[in-house]
């Protein structure tokens, strides 16, 4: 069984000034982009990876994986993607210097600014277009929900739960932040997400003001007719590449439950957004949720039903998350955070999981400092691990000291900056990308289509996501490195 996995990241970025004038976002965001729109002529770029990097608007640059039909590649890819903004904010670093400016440009993998505003990590799973997409969801919703507990950045959020929509206050830079502005409070607790408190949908077409937990817009980017794109948007982003690894392979494994048909009981919870909020703030995972079809299950319980439906899964190899041995990985990672959140003890995965790691960050240093969880110094502590500025983070600090463990090396992910997936579309795509930015060629390219401008009648389409390999677009290739175009 074979699935196409991506991840899009949303970056924040910010300016530390040294006396100097202050830089807002969008200041920074043309330094950073300067090297893109040079080579690209555009700020909405494919790379030769395969990927696609863009400004998002709110000046958030964007990184999108290339298609992957393998967790290893994804990781990889994704932690790519991270490089490739950490050598653009260097360049922007240099060039700010250049022009007199003496601050520091930062670059955060996180999920909310200062004012309170939202931005996303989302993931993408291809699915059969023959799915009951309302069976798919509704099955799904309950596993995103309870998720967090193993896979939640972790986040200082407030004691409070609110579940009534929030007036909003609109930021017109960036419609994608309108949620709300979070108003302070010392009351705070240390909880598994940050994201839980910004969706107030179970299953939308909205990405805004209603944020949805799963995104029903229907952009397959492949064959509408046999495929669709299912658009998770309630995932935090990862630091610790473990923790993309369970996030991505315990959703991939649900899907495949479901498109396989194994049964489970229905799960369905009487309210997901109360439950999703009241989970972030208990670490015990033993909050009784009421379900649909009556009696209430703790999250820890209903992680572990999913739990035996997804090993039922691997045991038979019918799954999409690469080979055995990664299945297997995803499989023993979920059953030791079960096992950790039962018993509060989380020595076993205390360098895997990116909530465990940084509530161990802060406790040490409340209890060194002796400082509550509301004190400034905490709350950039929290932001520091989120801070892939280059020398700067404590991640990149931690892997080095083997503090946060690693699934794929530097070596892959040296790799992935430039090679894209070898097995999937992303293959051609980047083959093109890379003849006709070294044959100065005006090209248009987008997730299915390949065209040369001068040349229209040479567009390729891509509809298929599995398919690596395409004689037409080899002769559009051809055709740039001939004399055709000379």
């Amino acid at each position: 069984m074979k699935r196409i996995f991506g991840l899009e990241t949303e970056f924040g970025i910010a300016y530390a000034p040294s006396g100097g004038r202050r830089l807002g976002p969008e200041e920074v965001a043309r330094y950073l982009f300067k090297p893109v729109v040079a080579w690209g002529r555009s700020s909405n770029v494919f790379l030769p990876n395969g990927s696609r990097l863009y400004l998002d608007v709110g000046s958030h640059p964007e990184y999108a994986t290339a298609e992957c039909d393998r967790l290893d590649d994804l990781i990889a890819q994704d932690s790519a993607g991270t490089v490739i903004m950490q050598d653009l904010l260097n360049r922007a670093n240099q060039a700010l210097n250049d022009d007199g400016y003496d601050g520091t440009p930062h670059l955060f993998k996180n999920n909310s600014d200062s004012a309170g505003n939202s931005y996303g990590s989302h993931e993408n799973f291809l699915i059969r277009r023959n799915m009951d997409f309302a069976h798919l969801t509704s099955t799904l919703l309950p596993f995103l929900v309870v998720r967090q507990l193993m896979v939640g950045a972790g986040a200082i959020i407030p004691r409070q739960v609110t579940t009534a929509m929030p007036a909003v206050q609109t930021n017109r830079a960036n419609p994608h932040a309108a949620q709300t502005v979070a108003t302070p409070t010392s009351d705070v607790v240390f909880g598994l997400s940050g994201r839980s408190d910004v969706m107030w949908e179970g299953v939308s077409s909205a990405t805004t003001r209603s944020r949805p937990i799963i995104n029903a817009r229907d952009e397959p980017h492949a064959d509408a007719e046999k495929y669709r794109r299912l658009h998770v948007i309630v995932g935090d982003s990862s630091m610790a590449q473990p923790t993309t690894q369970l996030k991505v392979g315990s959703a991939a494994l649900i899907l495949d439950m479901i498109e396989t048909g194994v049964p489970l009981r229905d799960l369905t919870l009487s309210d997901p957004i109360r439950d999703i909020r009241v989970i972030a703030r208990d670490l015990t995972g033993t909050t009784p949720l009421e379900l649909k079809a009556g009696g209430t299950l703790t999250p820890l319980e209903l992680l572990e039903i999913y739990l035996e439906a997804a090993t039922k899964i691997v045991d038979r190899g019918d799954h999409s998350v690469g080979d055995d041995q990664t299945a297997r990985d995803v499989l023993d990672l979920w059953g030791r955070m079960c096992e950790a959140v039962r018993s509060q003890d989380f020595s076993a995965v205390d360098t895997e999981i990116d909530w465990v790691i940084k509530k161990k960050i802060l406790d040490r240093y409340m209890d060194r400092s002796d400082v509550e969880l509301s004190d400034p110094r905490i709350r950039r502590l929290e932001l520091a691990y989120h801070d892939v500025t280059p020398g700067v983070g404590l991640v990149e600090k931690m892997q080095a000291g083997g503090l946060i463990a690693q699934t794929v090396s530097d070596t892959d992910i040296a790799t992935a900056k430039d090679v894209p997936p070898q097995t999937t579309r992303a293959k051609i795509r980047g083959a093109f990308v890379q003849a006709a930015v070294d044959h100065r060629a005006d090209f248009t390219v987008d997730w299915v289509h390949l065209r040369l401008n001068a040349h229209a009648q040479r567009a390729v389409t891509l509809r298929d996501p599995f398919v690596s390999t395409s004689e037409h677009a080899d002769e559009l290739i051809a055709c740039l490195n001939g004399s055709e175009l000379a």
